[in-house]
């Protein structure tokens, strides 16, 4: 049975070409979970999952590039697979609102049943924590368990020690890296560079770090490269259909 986690987009604000913007597929024994689905992530979510069938859905938070093709996964449902079951929505407040803006005269809530983060959840196969991190809007950083295979997801962070706890002995740790210039210099941090997704994911103890939320134009590879002097165990750079087995 598949225990995997694919990269359906890895880029922060909007998506270069050919790619998208922050989204996750996990796939755990026939059990589908969705991490974010910012910019053009809906179409690869399809193109992995023909069906279009989905269990669960975490957005980390209501920036367009998490979750704005979560309202297209929505008017697929509705328009177009209506009577099914409503779809399990963890997110922060704010995530739906943004959203309703959209289509004002549609209830979203008659497609997803909703669970606020951050929170604690039994969600299929899962143990979903949702812990809060520091972003220019609230930010729920995701850590599922399912028996001893941890992965964790921060969304979008400043550089906090709740990443220690959200990734503790983790076995893949996905890290916002955007090395966005200037960041350093800010005097509140709300997002990270590929060394600081490094430290942190040393921190924790994590297995795997896979770096993403990379700012268009960015070098990956030096990104990368950063982040392995801090960290020592394997470091993963999201690309657009990468799958990893847990």
């Amino acid at each position: 049975m598949r225990r995997e986690v694919t990269v359906l987009g890895s880029c922060g604000a909007f998506p270069e070409p050919g790619r998208a913007c922050s989204g996750f597929a996990v796939d755990w024994e026939g059990y589908r979970l969705v991490l974010d689905l910012g910019y053009a992530t809906l179409p690869r979510l399809l193109a992995h999952w023909p069906d279009g069938r989905v269990d669960a859905v975490a957005i980390t938070h209501e920036h367009p590039d998490h979750c704005v093709d979560l309202h297209g996964l929505f008017r697929m449902r509705h328009y177009g697979e209506a009577g099914e079951p409503r779809i399990p929505l963890y997110c922060p407040p704010g995530v739906l609102d943004r959203l309703q803006g959209l289509e004002p005269d549609v209830d979203l809530n008659a497609v997803f049943d909703v669970h606020p983060l951050p929170g604690a959840y039994r969600v299929g196969p899962f143990e979903l924590t949702g812990l809060s991190l520091p972003h220019y809007v609230p930010n729920a950083g995701v850590r599922l368990r399912a028996g001893q295979i941890v992965v964790a997801y921060s969304g979008d962070t400043g550089p906090t020690p709740r990443l220690v706890e959200l990734g503790r002995d983790s076995d893949l740790f996905i890290v916002e890296a955007t090395d966005r210039d200037g960041e350093t210099q800010q005097p509140t941090r709300n997002l990270m560079t590929s060394a600081e997704a490094g430290h942190w994911a040393k921190r924790a103890g994590a297995r795997r770090l896979m770096l993403t939320h990379f700012w268009p134009g960015n070098d990956r590879a030096a990104s990368a490269a950063a982040a392995r002097a801090e960290f020592g165990g394997d470091v993963l750079v999201a690309e657009e259909g990468l799958s990893v087995t847990l």
